[in-house]
C-alpha cells in the first residue's frame, strides 16, 4: 500500500476508522472479482486501487443514514 495514496484518501475520509472500514471493504470486494472502478496500473495492489476510487470520488461513506 502505498503512504502517498493513505494520505490523499486521508483528506477526502479524515476519520481513520471509517477510512480502513472502506478500503477493506473494497479490497474484499476486488479480491472477489468485482472490477475496478479507476484505470489500473499493473503494480497496484487491491488497496492501491481501493485507496485511488476513494481520491477520485467513485467511493464513498452514505453521510444521509440517520442514526436511530
Amino acid at each position: 500500500m502505498r503512504s502517498d495514496l493513505v494520505v490523499a484518501a486521508q483528506k477526502v475520509i479524515p476519520e481513520p476508522p471509517v477510512l480502513i472500514n472502506l478500503v477493506s471493504t473494497r479490497v474484499k470486494q476486488l479480491n472477489m472479482g468485482r472490477s475496478p472502478l479507476v484505470r489500473v496500473d499493473h503494480r497496484m495492489g487491491a488497496a492501491d486501487i481501493a485507496l485511488t476510487e476513494i481520491i477520485e470520488g467513485k467511493i464513498g461513506v452514505d453521510t444521509s443514514a440517520k442514526d436511530a
